[in-house]
């Protein structure tokens, strides 16, 4: 499979199958096609993993659509302004995602669920107690809010990551949630009670703009119907 990622702040990825190759997307994620695309909705794993896709922020359904006849070509579009990003898959090469980031993959990348070690994290992190893992082999696209910045962690080295810019990080990295350190700093700080912290090795990617911030910002516009 060829792809091509275009677009900057509405980016979208355009995928180039062989005769026969299949790629897999949430119901609703296709955004144009060539007409030998053939398209099947399928539970993809079974009972277990429906309701995994649902816990994780996924649907529980997915499409797959094959190449049949010849080549073909499908494009998935992000749904919100940010970034697409391509992750090759492969064993010891796993990641862990934010909720929502799956877009689309070859039928090979296998989507579970993670649950953070920490149960502190999935009381008050932002990222939240269910995050998703993508192990396998093949290639992933992920979207993820606003612009993408990365880091690669050595082993013990520690970043920390205000709620919600945590999009991924390689499944070799440690996650969990500390407290903003003095009573003072929590209350008039302005930066909120936890922060998200990832110790290494691996890498990690972090967004600009999680889609929570930019809903808080906006709440304050829109208008309720009450004077």
């Amino acid at each position: 499979m060829r792809y091509e990622i275009k677009g900057d702040t509405l980016p979208i990825v355009i995928c180039y199958l062989d005769n026969g190759e299949k790629i897999v997307t949430e119901g609703g994620g296709m955004s144009w096609m060539s007409p030998n695309m053939k398209m099947e909705t399928t539970s993809n794993g079974g009972i277990g993993k429906m309701f995994g896709r649902m816990f994780s922020g996924e649907k529980m359904f997915q499409n797959i659509y094959t190449a049949v006849g010849g080549n073909g070509m499908i494009a998935f579009a992000s749904c919100f302004p940010g970034s697409i990003r391509a992750f090759d898959i492969t064993p010891g090469n796993e990641i862990i995602a934010q909720k929502t980031a799956f877009l689309a993959s070859e039928a090979s990348v296998d989507c579970s669920v993670h649950f953070s070690r920490k149960f502190s994290a999935g009381l008050f992190g932002g990222e939240g107690f269910i995050m998703q893992k993508f192990s396998g082999n093949g290639t992933l696209f992920a979207e993820f809010d606003g612009h993408v910045v990365e880091y690669e962690l050595k082993a013990g080295q520690k970043i920390v990551i205000d709620t919600g810019h945590l999009a991924a990080m390689s499944a070799s990295c440690q996650m969990e949630i500390v407290t903003v350190p003095g009573v003072k700093n929590m209350l008039f700080g302005g930066e909120g009670v936890f922060n998200t912290e990832v110790t290494g090795p691996g890498h990690v990617w972090l967004q600009t703009m999680p889609i929570s911030n930019v809903a808080g910002v906006l709440r304050q516009y829109i208008s309720t119907g009450k004077e």
